[in-house]
């Protein structure tokens, strides 16, 4: 069956279910939402359980649009008095596109009201369908940018989801016959090493790649996935692109694709569009600054931006004509997420946890670890080796004000190379709070390169944070990220001042691995003076700075900047990192519901990965395997 008899199907279906005297004129596929258009939206407002129903019944997303929009003025002045004044609204955009309109505020939640009964009431009262997005409290460029280049290109965007739409719900290949169904796993990355992620899921009918990644520390073609093998190229032959997070490693190579003729989906968490959106330009700065010939151009950052389909944890999406997508909380970095895929309507389910945290932090809830149905379990071991047990974070916290107090009191300088997107913001938290509580002197705590932007989108969705951290801002009103102890490093000379001030300090500066970025600045100028002290919180991958820093080198040859003798100490803080160390690893494959058929253990060093997967074994009696890269595994 066509798509167009689909939706025709659809229509007689949905006017049947429908209260009488409501028309649906029209039904569209948009990216994995069907569209109904209607002539009375106000009467689906205000039968609340009406959408629901149909969604259920019809097991589809489902969007209701007007086909006759209301005045933009009357309807903006409507929203004024129907939203209470304490939500904050900051703007207001009308899509008469779609029929939608944006309401931006500093509380969305006042915006939507009790269940929705708000945006309900603004349906009702003015026909638009209403959304609510969060003004950051922190102004972020970023998020700005991408909401605006959203609007700007609507039209493009449209058309992209419709297009999408058709080919998620294309008539199946082999209707009517019967077929050997299957699915493979193709490995193009990330295996037996940290970096360059990127996984291809294929069936008879389907073709998902999941991250596609940089290898930090890594040049030339050492650096990509393998993105030149049958399996996946050409890049046309793609139903979609699953992102599990922002990180470079993850996320890095996403803008290729577009340059090399995808033209299909990306589908990950708001949040993590938005970070990786401000993670790729600043790789593309990184590359310019360093003479090296970037592989994308900000124009195919665009594309990604304008291809990305954002969905909330939980949201079930149809992502191709056999698969469904669901992402859950990973408690990585903000916006994290496992990707669970359900294959051929129940024949098979694989999830991948990308980066995972299975305890709770400062900033995120541990990693979920309950799915409906799990055949295969795809789970990193970047400390998946068997010694490599970190400290709790109260120890971690305690060790880190330690190293604080000795180098401030001896009058130096704390520099800590840290990844913008998480450790940082971890950082931040636990030395408000060991300075609120006077375990640590009050001193200037300097951000320097995109850490104050990846803050500001922290505070854009705090939905993603953990509860205490929730209600600290909200319920207390006190939001630690704008402690007065912190300054942002915005220009060379703000750097200058902070490198050759007398007073002592604490500098957080990106990058985490020291592989570029203004820490090297600050490694240039702080390293010769022994009152300093380097401090290390997290992954340090082979072939980096931080790596040969870390290990105990004196002497570091550092591109154009020639060799930096290191006379300041060097110290390692465990038990700020972001992944899960080998004791939660354990515990996750353990509490995993259901148990897995079989485990394949990747995104760590090769004796790390061989050591996880035999410990699985061992101890839970499950297959397992620690994949190479290039190779492909039937898992039905």
């Amino acid at each position: 069956m066509q798509v167009e008899d689909i939706l025709k199907e659809l229509k007689v279906t949905i006017n049947k279910k429908v209260p009488r005297g409501v028309t649906v004129t029209d039904v569209e596929f948009e990216g994995p939402e069907m569209v109904i258009y209607t002539d009375d939206p106000k009467r689906f407002a205000e039968d609340h359980d009406l959408i629901k129903t149909l969604a259920r019944d019809l097991r589809k997303r489902i969007v209701v649009r007007p086909n006759i929009l209301g005045d933009t003025e009357e309807a903006y002045v409507m929203i004024k008095a129907v939203v209470p004044e304490s939500a904050g609204i900051t703007d207001i955009f009308f899509d008469t596109d779609t029929g939608e309109v944006l309401i931006e505020a500093e509380m969305p939640g006042v915006v939507i009201g009790k269940n929705g009964s708000t945006l309900r009431d603004i349906t009702m009262k003015t026909g638009w369908t209403p959304k609510a997005a969060r003004t950051p409290p922190i102004p972020s460029v970023t998020i700005k940018q991408v909401r605006q280049y959203l609007r700007e290109s609507r039209d493009e965007r449209k058309e992209f989801l419709r297009k999408c739409g058709k080919r998620i719900h294309r008539d199946s290949i082999y209707t009517g016959r019967d077929h050997d169904q299957w699915l493979r796993l193709t490995t193009l990355g990330c295996c037996r090493q940290v970096g360059r992620a990127a996984f291809l899921l294929s069936t008879p009918e389907s073709k998902v790649l999941i991250d596609c990644g940089e290898s930090p520390g890594a040049t030339g073609a050492a650096s990509s996935p393998y993105l030149n093998v049958p399996e996946i190229y050409p890049f046309t032959n793609i139903d979609a692109v699953v992102l599990t997070h922002a990180h470079l490693d993850h996320s890095a190579f996403i803008p290729l694709l577009y340059r090399y003729g995808y033209d299909g989906p990306v589908y990950t968490t708001p949040a993590t569009r938005d970070l990786a959106t401000m993670l790729q330009l600043d790789y593309l700065d990184v590359n310019n600054k360093e003479d090296r010939a970037p592989p994308y151009s900000s124009n195919e950052i665009r594309e990604f931006v304008k291809h990305t389909i954002a969905l909330g944890y939980g949201d079930v999406t149809d992502i191709a004509p056999d698969m469904k997508l669901t992402l859950h909380n990973a408690g990585h970095i903000l916006g994290s997420a496992i990707a669970h895929f359900n294959v051929g309507n129940g024949v098979y389910n694989v999830a991948f946890t990308g980066d995972l945290f299975y305890g709770k932090s400062r900033l995120f809830n541990p990693a979920v670890s309950q799915f409906p149905r799990l055949e295969s379990l795809v789970i990193e071991s970047t400390y998946g080796g068997s010694d490599d047990f970190s400290p709790s974070r109260v120890e971690a916290e305690e060790r880190l004000y330690e190293v604080i107090n000795e180098t401030l009191g001896r009058g130096g300088k704390v520099l800590i190379p840290a990844f913008a997107v998480g450790r940082s913001q971890e950082l931040m938290l636990a030395i408000e709070e060991g300075m609120r509580n006077n375990r640590i002197p009050k001193c200037k705590v300097y951000l320097d390169g995109m850490i104050k932007e990846a803050t500001a989108m922290h505070t854009a969705y705090p939905e993603y944070l953990n509860t205490d951290l929730r209600n600290l801002i909200f319920r207390d009103n006190y939001n630690p990220f704008l402690a007065d102890c912190f300054e942002q490093v915005d220009s060379y000379d703000k750097r200058q001042a902070v490198i050759f001030s007398e007073d002592p300090c604490v500098i957080i500066s990106t990058s985490g691995m020291m592989n570029g970025g203004p820490v090297i600045e600050y490694l240039s100028n702080l390293a010769e003076s022994p009152k300093n002290m380097i401090v290390f919180v997290g992954y340090q991958a082979e072939g980096t700075y931080g790596r040969r820093i870390q290990k105990g080198w004196r002497e570091v040859p550092i591109g154009k900047r020639g060799t930096i003798v290191i006379n300041m100490e060097i110290q390692t803080v465990e038990g700020f990192s972001g992944h899960a160390d080998r004791k939660q690893l354990m515990n996750y494959v353990q509490y995993v519901q259901p148990k897995p058929e079989r485990v394949f253990t990747i995104h760590g060093e090769e004796s790390k990965t061989i050591d996880f997967a035999s410990s699985i074994y061992k101890k839970f009696h499950i297959q397992t395997v620690a994949p190479q890269n290039l190779e492909t595994y039937r898992m039905v």
